[in-house]
């Protein structure tokens, strides 16, 4: 059986390995931490140099070390590219990509789903929704020019998760996994058809609502990045916290109640931690598929299915999954950029069907 199969409902169905998983699990050492850090470093410094004025990653890391420290820059065009342009997009894009991975591998061992994350469980969508009404009808906030379409953004994701969760709840008191996946789906489809229904009634933002809605961090900035760094700290903490209950959710729902998990408060709370988190990402940089979906999938064959283990690989392969989509995007096509969501979906469906089909040949 391999380790990261999914277990039914029930205490008959759960083998012993699992249910030692849920009982006993490890993190990293402070030196493994460091090793992921140092690989998430050198792609950043990486992708700050690539582009299309090559600069040398030496040079690049002078520049940034100088900046953080505050010592004297050398009189060079490379400084205002790295510092103003380069860098702020990459830490957006490298914070955007860790948040995303970390609520899919949470949503996928909370919902015991290969398929749950923000945009199979409707959040994504219902982000996008408030977001693109922002951006079509100016809604502002005074001093904070990104505020409002952060603000809607979040509002109506948490009012997604809401709706979902009220209508799963209406069908099925037990809030189940399928049921609430069901919901999810449903209601992407009905929030798609009004996003339509925006667009088409803001026609003279169609090029910048449709280029956002594929996914871009053209212009982000520091202040951008930070808001991504305060939501990550945050809700991810609160994520990283209940990784052993997700070890137990492992085994059923049933299950982790007998062993004494609260499994409608940890559910809930993850769940809105998760939708905060995707919130914040889709009102910075539109919508960026696959990223939740796939990035976990790859962590978990790699560290295995242990999220004291799986929810620390997914923050730092989702970082550094979506730095080189990103570069990608940037030089593939050079003068000319491509949105990033477009690029992570072409890959990510690529490495979803490979991976979907080496799950099954394991099974068979």
């Amino acid at each position: 059986m391999p380790r990261n199969r999914i277990q039914k409902q029930g205490g008959a169905d759960a083998s012993p390995s699992t249910l030692s998983l849920a009982a006993k699990s490890g993190g990293y050492s402070a030196a493994q931490i460091a090793l992921f850090s140092l690989a998430a470093v050198a792609t950043l410094l990486f992708c700050v140099s690539a582009g299309s004025v090559g600069i040398p990653v030496s040079e690049t890391f002078a520049v940034i070390w100088n900046a953080v420290f505050g010592l004297p820059q050398p009189d060079s065009m490379a400084v205002s590219i790295i510092l103003s342009v380069r860098l702020p997009r990459v830490l957006c894009v490298a914070l955007t990509g860790a948040a995303l991975s970390l609520c899919g591998a949470a949503m996928q061992g909370l919902l015991r789903n290969p398929l749950a994350d923000g945009s199979t469980l409707g959040v994504s969508s219902g982000a996008s929704l408030g977001a693109v009404i922002a951006i079509a009808f100016g809604i502002t906030i005074p001093n904070l020019p990104f505020a409002g379409t952060m603000v809607l953004a979040m509002g109506f994701a948490f009012l997604s998760l809401v709706i979902i969760l009220s209508l799963a709840y209406k069908i099925d008191f037990s809030l189940s996994t399928n049921t609430i996946i069901l919901i999810g789906v449903i209601y992407s489809m009905f929030v798609s058809s009004i996003l339509s229904l925006v667009i088409t009634f803001a026609s003279d933002h169609l090029k910048s609502i449709t280029f956002w809605t594929m996914g871009s961090l053209l212009g982000a900035s520091y202040s951008n990045a930070l808001v991504l760094l305060i939501a990550l700290v945050v809700c991810g903490a609160v994520i990283l916290r209940y990784a052993r209950e997700l070890n137990a959710f492992s085994i059923g729902e049933d299950n982790a109640r007998h062993i004494g998990v609260p499994v409608r408060k940890v559910k809930f709370l993850l769940l809105v931690c998760a939708s905060a988190l995707i919130g914040v990402c889709v009102s910075i940089g539109g919508s960026i598929g696959f990223v939740g979906l796939v990035t976990p999938h790859m962590a978990r064959m790699i560290v295995g299915p242990d999220h004291q283990r799986l929810l620390p690989a997914s923050v730092f392969g989702g970082a550094v999954f979506l730095m080189l989509a990103d570069l990608v995007a940037r030089v593939i096509l050079n003068p000319l950029e491509l949105p990033i969501g477009v690029v992570t979906s072409l890959i990510g469906a690529v490495l979803f069907i490979v991976i979907f089909y080496r799950s099954r040949r394991v099974r068979a």
